[in-house]
């Protein structure tokens, strides 16, 4: 597809920085930009006639011969570009005022204004992205971790769209070995053509759900791991936030029940991040506003991927306490004996066994302890289950969806198979889950969702 319209944005603005860049795509943007691009013997010069991937320096000029700045000028023509059209990037000055003054000359000789997301949108319809790799920009744009950025990056280089495709093929290749037997039966026999199936399924089935089941870890990986700070009030789970974070981010008293909704942070530990949610002090209450906050906290403990119990190490055992080791015996997590500084009352031996999960002395007053827990939770996290070499790891919901989908029509086929049915019903599932996965790389999707995609884009990317 070739747009007939030329667009630009401010694709990169340090408003009182060095440098602004203004980008443009499209098939007349070497011929605007020009109209008002003077080299440095103050000359018009033919942006068409230049060598692609080269860079031009001179002057921008209004149509009264008004110098507006001084820049650096990018040629990238098709298809060697971003969209797989011909791209100018003018670098100039930075500042707000300037930008705006150039884009405006630029809309005056008949450029339009860039939608959010419109270049990387252009370089998916001209088929330089698939479509798995058009939405791993914006992850690579927000990656919050090193992890990230490598999965993000990974998705961009097109691992995704190359196991997609070889699925997609195999899938192919019995629906057309099934069109011709069906069309030309006296020369193409369907003999044991159930049990091919039935094995060709077996597999791609094998492959969607190690797609769907890695996915939780894409989530992971792009998200951070949910880690749910809990205990119950006056433990010290503000005072552990605030000592992890190293700052004072939480309201800290004396007074149980202050916390009453919860606070989430990001942390980085070493290559992992954390996403750390301090929660209401769970305990029996009357307080309805403090019920709603508890609720919360026990919600917060089913969702979480880790939980870490702070107990008050100078108190004897609760039954509260006893209630929350209930609640996350199910989850991975740690348990923290805070107010070490303290004389304690507590075991780690006798929570250990009660718990089966780590026990770790600490005190949030003192720091004491916080160097051994960073150190388990980055260990715990870099050589645990999560491995992030040479994996393919679905982040994004909207491809989820389409594999839940595709996983659906392969269970439907199998079902068909194992109950004998006739073999010109299989094609109505294989072209279904062939849809499906074409869904992820962009080959069968609606242009209302791919205009939804794009919406969520930055302005100049």
């Amino acid at each position: 597809m070739k747009y007939q319209d030329t667009i630009a944005a401010i694709a990169v603005s340090s408003k009182n920085g060095s440098i602004s860049v203004i980008r443009i795509s499209g098939d007349d943007s070497l011929k605007i930009v020009s109209e008002i691009f003077f080299n440095a013997k103050n000359e018009k010069i033919s942006l068409e006639s230049c060598q692609t991937h080269t860079i031009q320096y001179g002057f921008i000029q209004n149509a009264k011969n008004e110098l507006l700045d001084e820049v650096l000028v990018l040629i990238m023509k098709a298809p060697r570009s971003y969209t797989a059209e011909d791209v100018v990037e003018i670098q100039c000055h930075g500042g707000a005022f300037i930008c705006q003054k150039i884009l405006e000359l630029l809309v005056e000789k008949g450029v339009r204004i860039a939608e959010p997301g419109e270049f990387t949108k252009r370089a998916f319809l001209n088929g330089r992205l698939d479509l798995s790799q058009a939405e791993s920009v914006m992850d690579v744009i927000r990656s919050k971790s090193k992890v990230a950025l490598e999965n993000s990056l990974s998705q961009l280089t097109g691992k995704v769209k190359e196991k997609i495709v070889s699925l997609r093929e195999m899938i192919l290749e019995d629906i057309a070995f099934l069109e011709a037997a069906l069309d030309d039966p006296e020369h193409i026999s369907l003999e044991d053509f159930s049990s091919v199936m039935g094995e060709h399924t077996k597999l791609l089935r094998e492959e969607v759900k190690y797609l769907l089941d890695n996915s939780e870890n894409g989530r992971i990986i792009k998200e951070g791991i949910r880690t749910v700070i809990v205990g119950k009030p006056n433990v010290g789970k503000s005072s552990f936030l605030n000592c992890i974070l190293r700052e004072n981010r939480a309201i800290v008293t004396d007074i149980p029940g202050t916390t009453r909704d919860t606070l989430e942070e990001e942390l980085m530990i070493g290559q992992t991040l954390l996403h750390l949610v301090d929660t209401a002090g769970i305990r029996n209450t009357e307080d309805k506003i403090e019920s709603i906050g508890i609720e919360k906290a026990k919600q917060s403990v089913k969702e979480a991927d880790f939980v870490i119990c702070i107990l008050d190490s100078s108190e004897e055992l609760s039954e509260e306490d006893k209630n929350i080791f209930n609640l996350m015996r199910k989850k991975q997590g740690i348990i923290l004996l805070n107010k070490s500084d303290l004389t304690s009352v507590i075991l780690p031996e006798q929570i250990q066994k009660m718990t089966e999960k780590k026990v770790l002395p600490f005190s949030a007053a003192t720091g004491e302890g916080l160097r051994e827990l960073e150190a388990y939770l980055n260990e715990r996290f870099m050589l645990g289950s999560v491995s992030y070499q040479d994996e393919i790891y679905i982040t994004n919901m909207r491809q989820k969806q389409a594999l839940y989908e595709t996983a659906e029509s392969l269970r439907n086929l199998s079902e068909s198979i194992e109950a004998g049915m006739p073999e010109d019903l299989y094609s109505i599932d294989l072209y279904n889950a062939y849809e499906s996965l074409g869904k992820i790389i962009g080959e069968t999707v609606e242009d209302d969702i791919v205009d939804k995609i794009f919406k969520d884009f930055c302005m100049g990317k």
